[in-house]
């Protein structure tokens, strides 16, 4: 599948502030990268580094005033997700060292507090994909997808409790539960063709039978398209934005992904 991915965002700054972006996807095993624009208005000086986890990322100083930052991307992926039922569960001792810190609890997910309702959602699965599998349908049957309900990242605490959120909070439970059974899992952020309401979208990857899986309790059917920008142990490490100082919040936010012949 060949897609056009675009990312229009545009503040109004009141003093000068510092920006990190997280908005160039990278080519790997999933997706090629063809073409790519990245134009910042007013021009500003950008340094860009790969962060621990493997993600492009863009260090500038916005000035005060209009300030906008516009992306695009042609990019060829997968027109489905890869799936590996009965794909074991990899041994910790046999895990890459890249891997570990995927295990381990994080800001988002406390996976030490969700040991028994793991085992109990994954009863009788065999150890690995299908577990994983079992988690997903659970997320599905148990946890009300909304998007919009939610602007702040919740826990995965935070989302069982109130049984409904956006993506990035079933993606938050979901790798919480899996580390919870030992399968290491990543938060990843990026695009999705033909996801309604159309904006950035989060889903999870496991890793087990010695690669990493892509499971998306908001959609069915295996969809194809996904475009990634960004990997982390949960939303702290893949905002497509952080900045510091006073708050400030995009004016405009315009998100499309089309599909190219």
């Amino acid at each position: 599948m060949r897609l056009r991915t675009s990312c229009d965002l545009k503040f109004e700054i009141f003093e000068p502030t510092p920006f990190i972006l997280m908005l160039r996807p990278r080519s790997g095993s999933q997706q090629w990268v063809e073409r790519e624009e990245y134009k910042i208005t007013p021009s500003t000086p950008v340094v860009e580094f790969t962060d621990n986890y493997g993600n492009l990322c863009q260090r500038l100083i916005a000035q005060p005033g209009m300030f906008s930052i516009s992306t695009s991307s042609d990019v060829v992926t997968s027109n489905f997700i890869d799936q590996g039922f009965d794909s074991p569960f990899v041994e910790i001792q046999n895990l890459p060292d890249a891997v570990l810190s995927y295990l381990l609890p994080s800001r988002y997910c406390e996976s030490d507090c969700f040991n028994e309702m793991g085992a109990a959602i994954t009863e009788g699965q065999l150890m690995g994909y299908n577990q994983v599998s079992a988690i997903t349908n659970w997320l599905r049957e148990n946890i009300e997808y909304l998007p919009g309900s939610n602007n702040e990242p919740l826990s995965a605490i935070q989302v069982n409790n109130r049984q409904f959120g956006v993506c990035r909070d079933l993606a938050h439970l979901g790798i919480a539960l899996c580390r919870s059974l030992s399968i290491p899992a990543r938060i990843v952020v990026g695009y999705l063709h033909n996801l309604e309401p159309m904006d950035m979208h989060a889903w999870f990857e496991a890793y087990i039978g010695n690669r990493w899986y892509t499971f998306d309790a908001t959609q069915v059917d295996s969809p194809g398209g996904y475009v990634v920008l960004g990997f982390g142990r949960d939303a702290a490490d893949v905002a497509i934005f952080n900045q510091f100082g006073p708050s400030v919040f995009p004016i405009e936010h315009l998100v499309k992904v089309e599909e190219r012949l």
